[in-house]
């Protein structure tokens, strides 16, 4: 997990982040400062030192005058001679936290005493001196403007940052929507974690989302604040290092975490993130809109749900809602990961698992799973185990067309069945659907006139093609009657019911 901002929360005033502060280095850009022939003498990091104010003193006693932030303007008129006193001087005004020394050459200090720029690099204070005479005042001035029309601008940011996420918060914008605003606005990658530390939502910000991921769960520090109300602390908005905003980060990121605060009072659902994520992940993985696997697997493994060495499942609950599905979770989260969505009818559920697991732990967690789904009255089917993340959305599919013919009360199972594979992936193909016209439709349209059960048969033939007293037994009719059907059924079809090839090809089309 990303190491945390020290102190976040702690009381503190916020000032504009580093692209609406005047540096040294800008001061040094003013024409009225540039007229002098500045020359710099002690610079690198040191001009990047921040600028609050400029003040001009040649007293030795200038440190004293300080409050910190402050470009010293001097002649050094009052400064000692002496480099022992140099020194000190320049250590008063580095306890004073000043941002840095401008002197003019001339009638105290025709040339740079050599004390003066050593005691300068010591305390990584800048210092530059001016060849050529300024009016001071004239620089304080350009100084000044420059530093109330950047406050003035950062006002204006606020004013535009708080109108923004008061107007998502007033249309009741999910956190997705707030996280994603937030990321354009700061022009860096966004994430919102819940207190358990589940990815709630991730704003990449036009970045690959796998190395931004990868970073974050690496210790990179993010700037983050908590998101809270009412005492319930519900997760953290966390921004990538390189977000910056003329308003503040951390202004942005609390406006941003009060609309979503408020989100979650009018939700009224304390699993209202969790699910959101659940979600998000699961249709994304399904929809396969990430760029690439790696992207995919930094997405899960963010959002919790662990995919390097796991073994990976799916499964699919027909005609379920979103308490089903958390009823059927509690009979797997003991034993592993689980991550789910309602997609239409379909409950889907991605699975993931320790490597060591037994098939004996895995039938005992399928067959609690089954009592669920008795009680809530409908079937599920386990997809194929899936060959890292790139194969959870095929076993998904696999599961679907399990999932449609399972039995109340029962899981079906997809391992070991290349043809469930092969229908998941052919679904909706046209061929497959003009397969399943040329070969069913005859079937549909008798059982359709004469309430018959001609299909059922059938699928019951293609479940026990070696049996025709098991395919019997499976279909609840005597063997003479059920061999009546099946004449019926090559009549009707024209089907060699002794054919493998058109056993397959019949249970192919069952299967869409």
């Amino acid at each position: 997990m990303a190491a945390d901002r020290q102190k976040l929360d702690a009381i503190r005033t916020d000032r504009p982040d580093a692209g609406s502060v005047i540096t040294v280095a800008d001061a040094l850009a003013i024409p009225a400062l540039r007229a002098g022939h500045p020359d710099v003498l002690v610079g690198g990091d040191a001009l990047d030192a921040p600028v609050r104010w400029a003040h001009i003193s040649d007293s030795e006693d200038a440190p004293r005058m300080l409050e910190g932030g402050e470009l010293l303007l001097t002649t050094g008129a009052g400064w000692p001679g002496a480099d022992e006193r140099l020194r000190a001087l320049v250590a008063g005004l580095h306890a004073a936290d000043a941002a840095g020394v401008v002197l003019e050459l001339g009638g105290r200090f025709p040339t740079v005493p050599p004390a003066l720029v050593q005691a300068c690099r010591e305390h990584g204070l800048a210092l530059v001196v001016l060849e050529q005479e300024v009016k001071f005042v004239a620089v304080t001035e350009a100084i000044h403007r420059l530093i109330m029309q950047l406050q003035f601008d950062a006002l204006q940011a606020r004013q535009r940052v708080h109108d923004l996420f008061t107007g998502l918060s007033l249309r009741g914008a999910p956190a997705g929507t707030v996280v994603r605003e937030t990321a354009r606005i700061l022009g860096a990658p966004v994430l919102l974690r819940t207190a358990a530390d589940e990815t709630v939502a991730f704003a990449p910000a036009g970045r690959e989302d796998a190395p931004v991921l990868e970073a974050f769960r690496d210790g990179e520090v993010w700037e983050r604040v908590t998101v809270e109300a009412r005492g319930t602390r519900w997760g953290r908005l966390h921004a990538h290092p390189d977000a910056a905003h003329p308003a503040g980060v951390l202004t942005v990121l609390e406006s941003a975490a009060t609309a979503l605060a408020l989100g979650r009072l009018a939700d009224g659902d304390d699993r209202a993130w969790e699910r959101a994520a659940s979600t998000a992940l699961v249709r994304e993985l399904l929809d396969e809109s990430f760029a690439t696997p790696a992207d995919a697997r930094a997405r899960l493994e963010t959002g919790g749900f662990p995919v390097h060495g796991r073994v990976l499942h799916t499964l699919v609950v027909r005609d379920a809602d979103a308490g089903m599905l958390d009823v059927v979770t509690t009979s797997l989260i003991a034993r592993g990961a689980v991550r789910q969505a309602v997609d239409g009818r379909d409950g889907i559920m991605l699975v993931s698992l320790p490597a060591g697991i037994r098939a004996s732990e895995i039938d005992a967690l399928l067959a609690r799973a089954a009592e669920a789904l008795a009680a809530a009255g409908t079937g599920a089917a386990w997809g194929p185990r899936a060959d890292g993340v790139e194969g959870l959305a095929a076993s998904v599919r696999a599961a679907r067309v399990l999932a449609a013919r399972a039995a109340t009360g029962t899981v079906a199972r997809g391992d070991g069945r290349p043809l469930i594979r092969l229908a998941g992936e052919l679904q909706g193909d046209p061929r497959l659907a003009a397969l399943r016209e040329e070969l069913l439709a005859p079937l549909e349209e008798w059982d359709t006139a004469h309430r018959g059960d001609l299909v059922e048969v059938l699928r019951a033939l293609v479940a026990h093609p070696t049996s025709r007293t098991a395919a019997a037994a499976a279909s609840g009719l005597s063997r003479s009657v059920f061999y009546q059907r099946l004449e019926l059924i090559a009549d009707l079809t024209g089907a060699e019911l002794e054919d493998g090839e058109t056993l397959a090809a019949l249970q192919l089309a069952l299967l869409v």
